[in-house]
């Protein structure tokens, strides 16, 4: 028997969340269906491979499908992210190789797979909360600079007293955004930049460590550090998957 990773605590208040949805999802199918989905995203193997123990692959995969098309994974992780300390916002972005299999979607948009010189890969864009918990997450190519989508994750992201994020951040305009917001920014400037750092809180800075633990703790799913998806959609849930995973542990 393949291992999984719902205790009945977890998959009472995944049922809950899943049931304000307006769909029925108390049925033990549903329950070894999404097990069948934490599988995938826990040891990356192709859909076709997936132990029958959960049932037809099939029917697993076309469950989540159907609920990456509904946006039903990241409405539960942004509802178990409601309870969020909005004290300080951490900012990063960080690339994930996306596999040979992952290209090639019959769609007119480039779902987010950027080429260079690595290979293929997609950026996860992350704002994380005082703890570390994720908040808010955006998907672009792995080509695009962090400091592009900072305006999008500081706006979709709860309003919070600091804004933290490294010297790839370093622009006056992102500065004046989060000022703009009324947040306080700590933004280390480049060793080019005129002006210097004495304004920077360097003790408050030292936590900026806990944006990268959000990343090491999703890239510990093979599904996520290793991109095999062929729509953003479908690799945004899996992701969202991860981050719920990770907000479980403080609801139980």
């Amino acid at each position: 028997m393949p291992r999984t990773m719902l205790t009945d605590k977890r998959w009472l208040k995944l049922k809950e969340l899943m049931l304000n949805s307006g769909r029925v999802y108390n049925k033990f199918d549903h329950r070894m269906t999404l097990e069948g989905i934490l599988y995938r995203m826990r040891t990356g193997i192709p859909w076709r491979d997936l132990p029958p123990h959960f049932g037809l692959w099939s029917t697993v995969f076309r469950r989540f499908n159907l609920w990456s098309k509904k946006g039903i994974l990241n409405t539960i992780f942004k509802h178990l992210a409601l309870i969020t300390d909005s004290e300080w916002l951490f900012i990063d972005g960080s690339i994930v190789r996306a596999h040979q299999h992952s290209s090639g979607a019959k769609s007119d948009k480039d779902e987010s797979i950027g080429k260079s010189r690595g290979g293929f890969s997609t950026k996860i864009h992350l704002a994380v909360d005082s703890y570390g918990y994720p908040v808010h997450c955006e998907l672009t190519g792995g080509q695009r600079n962090d400091f592009v989508m900072a305006e999008s994750l500081i706006k979709h992201s709860p309003k919070s007293d600091y804004v933290i994020a490294d010297k790839g951040y370093d622009s006056q305009t992102i500065r004046d955004y989060v000022t703009e917001h009324g947040s306080e920014p700590l933004i280390p400037r480049r060793k080019d930049n005129t002006k210097k750092n004495n304004d920077m809180d360097w003790e408050l800075y030292k936590y900026r460590h806990l944006v990268e633990n959000a990343f090491a703790r999703i890239k510990h799913f093979r599904a996520v550090s290793t991109r095999y998806d062929k729509l953003e959609r479908n690799y945004a849930s899996m992701v969202s998957l991860a981050f719920a995973i990770m907000w479980l542990s403080m609801h139980i």
